[in-house]
């Protein structure tokens, strides 16, 4: 079975970046919310989410709405 060729990411776990969001979840359960401890956890995430968004865009690049 092949993949789609334009995955969808719309549900996290589908996500390449779900290991560095549930490592997020983790840590602010572990420093009961406390965001300042686990900044490191979401910076991953937030740069592994611009990479995923700019793979995408660069894949649907020459896609056309009217092809």
């Amino acid at each position: 079975m092949t993949s789609p060729a334009y995955p969808s990411a719309a549900r996290i776990s589908d996500s390449d970046c779900f290991p560095a969001y549930t490592a997020s979840l983790k840590c602010l359960e572990e420093y009961s919310n406390e965001k300042s401890k686990c900044q490191q956890h979401f910076d991953i995430y937030k740069e592994c989410r611009k990479k995923e968004r700019e793979a995408r865009l660069e894949r649907n690049k020459s896609r056309s709405l009217f092809s």
